[in-house]
C-alpha cells in the first residue's frame, strides 16, 4: 500500500514510478480480492479508491475515526477521540458558515431576478471548505464562495441564455469594467454585472484593508479574460463549427473557472504579494493551468449532462473524436483519463519543485484538483452521489464520541 501511495507522487518522465504503480496495484486487487479480514480489506479498497495524496483529507477521515482501534496502543484510542472532537467543531463552524453564505445569497437577489440560473449556495461553498481547510479561515472561504457563484451563474447566461450580440456586449462591459456599456442588455445581465462589480470591489477593499495590497486590477483582469474564454466557446458552437481539440482544450483551461478561484484565494490569503507573484498569478502558471486541465477533462468526461442545462458549449471528447472519426467513444475516454493521469503528474511537478507561491496557495491548488472527481461524477441519474455523500459526512453527520474516561 505505501508503494501504490508513493506512486501518486509521480511526475512525467518518472517511468520506474509508472511501473511500481502497476505493480502495487495488481497486488492489491489481488489480495482485495482474496479472503482477507474485514479491516486489511477495507484499508486495501480506501488506497485503491481514494489514496492519500489525491484526497480530501476531511472526507476520508470518517472512516478512519470510527474503525475500532483495539489492542495495546492506549494512546491511539486517545488519539481518535481528540480527532473526532476536532471533526465535530470544524464540523460546527462549517454549518454555521452555511448559514451566512445562504442568508448572502437571499440577501443579494439574485436567485429571484434571475430565475433560470442555477441556485446552489451549498455547493458553491463546498468548494470553499475543500480548497481552504484550515479553520480559522472561515472569513475567507464565506468570501471565497461569493465569486465562485458568480462563476456558475456567468457560466448559465453564455451557456444558455445569452443571444451571440448580448454576449459580446456583456463581455466588452467586463473587459472595460463600464457598468454604463450594459444599458442595452438586458435587465439580467444589468444585475449580474452589478453583482460582479459590488463583489470585487468588496473583496478587494477587504483585502487592501487587511493586506495592505490592493488587487482589484487582478481581479477585473481575471474576470475579463473568464468572460473572453465564454464568449469564444459561444461563437464556436453558435456557429456550429468545432474547434480542434487542443484549441477547444486551451480555451477551456481558462473557462473552468479555476483561474478566477485561484487568483482569489491569493489574494485573500494574502501570502507572498509582491509585484512578481501578482505578474505570475495574473497569467495563469503551471501550477494553475494543470489543476484547471484536470477540472476540464474531467468536467468533460462525464456523459450525464451538467445539472440538466439545455446548452451546447461542448466537450473536449466531441471535438476529439470529430477530429479522429476512426476512434470509437471508449478509446477517446481511456485517451482522456490518462492526459488527467499525465495533467497530475504536472500539478505534482509545479508543488513539488521549488516555485515562488506560499505552501498554503499550493494546497489549495491540489485541493481543487482533488475535489473535482466529487464535483463532476456523475451517475446514470444525473446526480453526484461522491458529492451527496461528502456534504452528508462533513455538514450533518458528527461522529459519536465516547464516554469520557
Amino acid at each position: 500500500m505505501e508503494l501504490y501511495e508513493a506512486s501518486e507522487l509521480g511526475i512525467n518522465g518518472e517511468d520506474i514510478l509508472d511501473e511500481a504503480r502497476e505493480f502495487s496495484s495488481q497486488i492489491l486487487r489481488k489480495w482485495g480480492a482474496a479472503e482477507v479480514n474485514h479491516l486489511s480489506g477495507k484499508a486495501i479498497r480506501n488506497t485503491l479508491d481514494q489514496p492519500y495524496h489525491k484526497s480530501l483529507s476531511r472526507f476520508t477521515a470518517r472512516d478512519l475515526l470510527t474503525s475500532n482501534f483495539q489492542g495495546t496502543n492506549g494512546w491511539i484510542n486517545i488519539l481518535q477521540e481528540l480527532a473526532k472532537m476536532d471533526f465535530n467543531i470544524v464540523q460546527s463552524l462549517h454549518q454555521k458558515e452555511i448559514v451566512r453564505i445562504s442568508n448572502w445569497w437571499k440577501e443579494l437577489g439574485l436567485s429571484k431576478e434571475l430565475e433560470f440560473a442555477r441556485d446552489q449556495p451549498l455547493k458553491w461553498h463546498i468548494w470553499s471548505m475543500a480548497c481552504l481547510t484550515d479553520p480559522s479561515l472561515s472569513e475567507e472561504r464565506i468570501d471565497l464562495t461569493k465569486p465562485i457563484s458568480l462563476i456558475y451563474i456567468i457560466d448559465d447566461i453564455f451557456d444558455v441564455y445569452g443571444t451571440l450580440d448580448e454576449l459580446t456586449l456583456f463581455t466588452q462591459a467586463v473587459d472595460r469594467w463600464d457598468y454604463a456599456a450594459t444599458d442595452p442588455l438586458p435587465d439580467y445581465m444589468k444585475i449580474c454585472f452589478k453583482a460582479l462589480h459590488d463583489i470585487t470591489d468588496e473583496i478587494s477593499h477587504k483585502v487592501y484593508k487587511k493586506h495592505g495590497w490592493n488587487p482589484v486590477n487582478s481581479l477585473r483582469k481575471a474576470w475579463a479574460t473568464l468572460c473572453r474564454a465564454f464568449l469564444v466557446e459561444a461563437q464556436w458552437f453558435g456557429s456550429g463549427k468545432m474547434p480542434k481539440a487542443k484549441e477547444y482544450l486551451d480555451n477551456g483551461i481558462i473557462s473552468s473557472g479555476v483561474h478566477i478561484v485561484l487568483v482569489h484565494i491569493f489574494f485573500l490569503l494574502g501570502h507572498g504579494l509582491n509585484n512578481q507573484n501578482m505578474e505570475l498569478i495574473d497569467n495563469n502558471p503551471g501550477l494553475i493551468s494543470s489543476t484547471a486541465r484536470i477540472l476540464r477533462l474531467w468536467d468533460d468526461l462525464g456523459s450525464a449532462k451538467d445539472e440538466n442545462q439545455d446548452g451546447h458549449d461542448g466537450s473536449y471528447v466531441d471535438c476529439y473524436m470529430k477530429e479522429h472519426p476512426d476512434i470509437g467513444v471508449e478509446s477517446v475516454r481511456q485517451h482522456v483519463i490518462q492526459m488527467i493521469s499525465n495533467s497530475w503528474k504536472d500539478l505534482n511537478r509545479e508543488c513539488l519543485s521549488r516555485n515562488p507561491f506560499p505552501l498554503s496557495f499550493t494546497k489549495a491548488s491540489l485541493n481543487i484538483a482533488r475535489m473535482v472527481p466529487l464535483m463532476y461524477s456523475y451517475d446514470e441519474n444525473q446526480c453526484l452521489p461522491s458529492l451527496e455523500e461528502y456534504m452528508k459526512s462533513v455538514l450533518y453527520e458528527n461522529i459519536p464520541m465516547k464516554t469520557p474516561f
